[in-house]
């Protein structure tokens, strides 16, 4: 029985310390804060709940498998999801409106033709087609697979762009989500749907590769979930099956060194100056130097953290409404930005945006609100991460708060005139919450771009260390964070010549 110290309690290092447990490790959990989750947050308030990370789950199969590998009750004994149909409606700039049926392509299609006009569904599904080849090319090395020694592989981009003719000037395709967009979709409303999804992820479209048509291609083909009771229910049902299969948990326990003894990772330093001995580490917070001193354990040579893709964050607003749930309200509409390109700019140059785009959440969901009288919504907005704003400013968080409820107005009526409470959080929040720099949050990996939006491997330079959660491969999210989980259990039990989950 080896003897394994998590670093972190996120749903990622969860996943990891559950499979490591059943594997017969003596696995513990040091978490810096108080409680478990990482980003998969709650905040309650006089009777209304809200999710203070992620609001809804794609590709489940990530997660029923870790309840099947873990234990005796399936994740559908565990938490009640739900699907979420429709799956999402959006409004785009001018005026036009559609609601995307969940996981049905063929809704899908007939769906844009109604709103957007004949032969904007065709043009979407042969996009989705390509999407599809891309998943199919890159699905295995991209998410299944520990990261390869030659990831370079994964620098050549899966999407199979058109190539397109023009007269008197060189042929071309479409090399990032703006182009493919702009080239092939041929429609501002399709394209700010494709960038849209992009965005939500923290990836700026005018720079993410082609290959981030993966993103919409998964949640339109394995649909959208909800977890009654709100995500974070989700965190305590994988934190319980940690408890069943006997991991020990730490928290406000701030592990500041990974101990190193004979050229391996070798336990943990605390910031109270204790050290608890291990075999193996297994890092599942955002990779640091200070964490390994004297060491290069990850970087140059290997995959860069985060090189290409920039860093974004998450400005939520959680408002306590007066007034029922109108009967045909959707889960989830997107209030798209005028002006996308100015938009990208002030994100991704450190500013804060004067048109965002806006996800409106709003699930109906008897736990989340205090009777059938009252409402709980949710805004979000991808924003500059902390430090370029100033997002602890009052008067910075008090205008573009207001302006997200401006915007949020056209999609839930009355908006303004109903609420009762509203909490802000920004990326502020996140970083003294998480410790992620800047209250980044981790964005997918995507194969393209000379291997750019990459994470650092699963693997490290230094035996017996191990990555996992969103900021290693294979990326940010419910599903990748759990599969990067899946992979470092792998790694530990079966060695480093471990090939993946099958």
């Amino acid at each position: 029985m080896a003897r394994i110290a998590v670093i972190g309690a996120g749903t990622g290092a969860m996943a990891a310390a559950a499979r490591l447990a059943v594997a017969g490790e003596k696995v513990t959990v040091y978490e810096r804060s108080a409680s478990y989750g990482g980003s998969v947050g709650r905040h309650e308030h006089e009777g209304f709940v809200f999710d203070t990370g992620p609001g809804l789950l794609h590709l489940p199969a990530v997660q029923r498998d870790l309840f099947v590998k873990t234990g005796k009750e399936s994740l559908e004994q565990c938490v009640t999801l739900t699907q979420v149909d429709p799956a999402s409606r959006h409004l785009f700039a001018d005026g036009t409106a559609v609601s995307l049926p969940n996981a049905s392509r063929a809704g899908v299609s007939a769906a844009l033709d109604g709103a957007l006009g004949v032969g904007s569904g065709a043009r979407w599904s042969d996009f989705m087609d390509r999407a599809r080849d891309a998943w199919d090319r890159s699905r295995r090395p991209l998410l299944e697979e520990p990261l390869r020694t030659d990831h370079q592989v994964l620098g050549r981009d899966p999407y199979p762009a058109v190539r397109q003719r023009r007269l008197l000037r060189p042929a071309r395709q479409a090399a990032t989500v703006a182009e493919i967009g702009a080239w092939e979709l041929a429609d501002p409303r399709l394209a700010a749907l494709l960038d849209g999804y992009a965005l939500a992820h923290g990836l700026d479209p005018r720079t993410a590769p082609a290959s981030a048509a993966l993103l919409p291609y998964m949640e339109q083909t394995f649909g959208s979930w909800y977890v009654l009771g709100g995500m974070r229910e989700l965190a305590r049902a994988v934190y319980e099956r940690c408890v069943a299969r006997r991991v020990d948990f730490v928290f406000g326990a701030e592990v500041v060194r990974v101990v190193e003894k004979d050229g391996r990772a070798a336990g943990v330093e605390l910031a109270g100056g204790e050290v608890a001995e291990a075999d193996r580490v297994v890092l599942g917070v955002r990779p640091r130097p200070d964490l390994v001193p004297g060491r290069q354990v990850w970087g140059a040579g290997d995959v860069p953290v985060r090189a290409g893709a920039g860093a974004a964050g998450r400005f939520t607003v959680l408002l306590s409404l007066r007034g029922a749930r109108e009967a045909d309200a959707v889960h989830r509409t997107v209030v798209h930005s005028g002006d996308g390109a100015a938009e990208w700019e002030a994100v991704f140059g450190g500013r804060v945006a004067g048109h965002p785009t806006v996800t409106v959440l709003r699930p109906d969901d008897p736990a989340t609100r205090p009777d059938a009288e009252h409402e709980a919504v949710t805004l979000t907005a991808t924003v500059a991460p902390q430090g370029p704003v100033d997002w602890r400013d009052a008067e910075v968080r008090r205008r573009f708060a207001d302006l997200l409820v401006e915007r949020a107005g056209a999609a839930v009526p009355g908006l303004r005139e109903r609420i009762l409470h509203t909490e802000i959080r920004t990326p502020a929040e996140t970083e003294a919450e998480t410790g992620a720099e800047g209250g980044a949050v981790p964005p997918p990996a995507l194969a393209g771009a000379g291997g750019a939006y990459l994470h650092p491997g699963n693997l490290t330079r230094l035996p017996g260390l191990y990555l996992a959660g969103g900021w290693a491969h294979p990326g940010g999210g419910l599903a990748h964070a759990g599969m990067s989980g899946t992979l470092v259990a792998g790694l530990v039990v079966e060695g480093d010549d471990f090939r993946g989950s099958r």
